[in-house]
């Protein structure tokens, strides 16, 4: 961690976030995560089924042979993760849903 980093040195995720704000105002509302440890690096997470992941995916453009899933809390939770390069930011996308969820993944339910 660079312990001189001013908030001048996250310009990068928060001006993505901006554009993200502007363009995709329409989209679910993720929780955001910007921080000077991966000062490059915007972080949005989905918290209330995979749908609103797999929206945002699909206006990322991210194909769904990106897309890594695992589990965690003993196969109770499904995790979908995603990133890609968006104005200059690493832009991460992370799904969680409930493993009993009928839910759908990638068009699959």
């Amino acid at each position: 961690m660079n312990e001189d980093l001013t908030l001048d040195g996250l310009a990068v995720p928060l001006r993505a976030l901006r554009l993200l704000a502007v363009d995709f105002s329409h989209l679910p509302a993720p929780d955001v995560h910007v921080s000077p440890i991966f000062p490059d690096r915007l972080e949005l997470s989905f918290h209330r089924g995979l749908p609103d992941f797999e929206v945002w995916r699909e206006a990322m453009g991210i194909s769904p042979d990106e897309v890594v899933y695992r589990e965690q809390g003993d196969g109770r939770t499904r995790v979908l993760k995603a990133s890609v390069d968006f104005a200059g930011a690493a832009l991460e996308l992370t799904g969680y849903s409930d493993a009993c969820a009928p839910e759908l993944i990638g068009g699959a339910a």
